[in-house]
């Protein structure tokens, strides 16, 4: 953790625009909650959030609905894509799009140090993503991804899915919405000490990709929540 808020910061140092950090802990067994919170004290583009829930969907749901940026980046803590690659995510280098995601399989992608097993076990079930929810897309579950704010506020506040396949299931919604979805071909990292099971969250993530379907066809992502102005949808479709 001391390294990723190490590097977060010497790059916010060298841009010309603000940036806020946002540090979403959700039940972390070691001592990146005391290392941030120490952190964040001394550099005030940081701030440090707790969430009781446990679940990476929730997390990430936390952030993005605390950021106040007008584009709102989601990482990974082990910065498998260099941080430095954040500026082809936002304008001027990216333009003309609602949600920007991380492909490691895009033109101009690069895979470092994947064992042939998982890159196979992720070609597979991202087959099985296109087949059911989300056609076209060559990588969905690259853990970087960029939203304009007012697109971040809308979706996120559909999001249903508390796990791993939150990321299908934003992305199911933005394109029901009308979102525009882009990918950008990065230069990405495998990190051994991972937390996905292979195994055993491929299946929780099939399990969602029905439940998603399921959920489209009883109407449940057209909905307006509450807490949601009532004409954005409308707003951006026209």
């Amino acid at each position: 953790m001391q390294t990723t808020l190490n590097q977060a910061l010497t790059f916010i140092q060298a841009q010309d625009y603000p940036v806020e950090v946002l540090i979403v802990e959700n039940g972390s067994q070691d001592r990146t909650l005391e290392i941030a919170q120490d952190f964040a004290r001394t550099h005030p583009q940081f701030r440090v959030l707790v969430e009781q829930q446990r679940g990476k969907g929730l997390a990430v749901r936390r952030g993005m609905l605390e950021a106040r940026g007008l584009y709102r980046f989601m990482a990974d803590a082990d910065f498998s894509m260099p941080v430095e690659q954040i500026n082809r995510f936002l304008p001027p280098q990216l333009t003309d799009y609602d949600v920007a995601i991380a492909s490691r399989e895009g033109p101009g992608a690069v895979r470092y140090n994947e064992p042939a097993y998982r890159h196979l076990v992720g070609r597979i079930f991202n087959t099985l993503i296109r087949l059911i929810a989300l056609p076209g897309l060559q990588d969905t579950q690259c853990g970087f991804k960029c939203f304009r704010g007012e697109a971040a506020e809308v979706l996120f506040r559909r999001q249903t899915v508390t796990g791993w396949s939150f990321d299908v299931e934003i992305l199911f919604i933005a394109r029901r919405l009308g979102y525009r979805v882009v990918e950008v071909g990065i230069p990405w990292y495998f990190n051994a000490d991972s937390k996905i099971s292979v195994l055993r969250d491929s299946y929780r993530m099939a399990l969602d990709l029905f439940s998603i379907r399921w959920k489209a066809a009883r109407g449940v992502y057209d909905r307006v929540a509450a807490s949601e102005g009532t004409n954005s949808h409308e707003v951006h479709k026209n």
